[in-house]
């Protein structure tokens, strides 16, 4: 008699697709269009800056994204409205039995509309493999200001990222196809890349910051990056660069020691730019001190 050996195949992962769509009434911008499928929810509007800037919270009750796991997000920012998004806390992308977990993110901003995407970071567990897209589509007379900060490992559990792979895309282009930004990233575990001083020398955690607006309401952008350049951070824990792109694009790239350093620069590099890039003051968010 012969035994038989029954592998089952893993369980499907989760699959999520997220879609909202923010539209403008005199005054006033509100969620016009939900849809949802799987664990992916937002919240109540809020106003916390008055009618016209709409915020949401985008919430994935899972609480990590485990290898097979798909999530989709689509955000319509619709024309003269201005949305903020945030997430409440950092997204968790756990050891992946040999499965990629994937997360793609497209933000559709349209004429004289205002975006800011203020997310919490990722935290890559050790023997984890995640792939992150972000696209932006971004009309002439639009404005967009966000960022995304990845940590490798569990820091506060005193864990290494040892084995694992992280890809991920970034691209910044006109609904007519123009490019204006695009970023491909390729890292394992392993790579000597991590360790070198032309990449994250040994540093575990890294974010970058984008800004676009046509006019930067007044002030030049090479003005305005020249003068946040002079407040960026350069020591032994955290540092950071500042690239301005084809007149009206800002780039911020951080590397630090301590995710909780990179995440406060960033947000003052929000704080600096949003008047400069939407034209209104910067509050930072509730969320963030919860």
């Amino acid at each position: 008699m012969t035994d038989l050996q029954f592998n089952p195949a893993p369980p499907p992962g989760w699959q999520a697709h997220l879609k909202l769509g923010f539209a403008a009434r005199p005054g006033q911008t509100f969620l016009a269009e939900r849809r949802h499928l799987g664990p992916l929810r937002v919240q109540k509007t809020l106003y916390p800056e008055g009618a016209a800037i709409c915020h949401a919270i985008i919430v994935h009750p899972p609480g990590g994204i485990a290898g097979g796991d798909s999530l989709d997000i689509e955000i319509d920012v619709g024309a003269a409205s201005h949305a903020v998004l945030a997430t409440p806390g950092a997204s968790k992308w756990y050891k992946s039995n040999q499965r990629t977990a994937r997360q793609s993110i497209t933000l559709n901003v349209g004429m004289q509309g205002r975006l800011d995407w203020l997310p919490q970071n990722n935290i890559v567990f050790d023997h984890a493999s995640a792939e992150l897209n972000l696209t932006l589509v971004l009309d002439p007379s639009a404005s967009a200001i966000g960022w995304d900060a990845t940590q490798l490992g569990r820091q506060a559990a005193g864990e290494q990222w040892s084995a694992g792979r992280l890809r991920s895309t970034t691209t910044l282009m006109r609904p007519d196809g123009q490019l204006l930004w695009a970023e491909r990233a390729l890292l394992q575990a392993d790579e000597p890349l991590r360790l070198a001083s032309q990449g994250l020398a040994g540093w575990p955690a890294f974010g970058t910051l984008w800004a676009c607006s046509p006019s930067c309401q007044g002030e030049d952008a090479r003005t305005l990056s020249e003068r946040l350049a002079a407040l960026l951070p350069f020591d032994e824990q955290i540092r950071a660069g500042i690239t301005c792109l084809a007149g009206d694009l800002l780039l911020i790239r951080v590397v630090a020691r301590k995710m909780e350093a990179l995440q406060n620069l960033l947000t003052e590099c929000w704080t600096q730019l949003r008047p400069a890039i939407h034209g209104v003051p910067a509050q930072p968010l509730r969320i963030w001190t919860t």
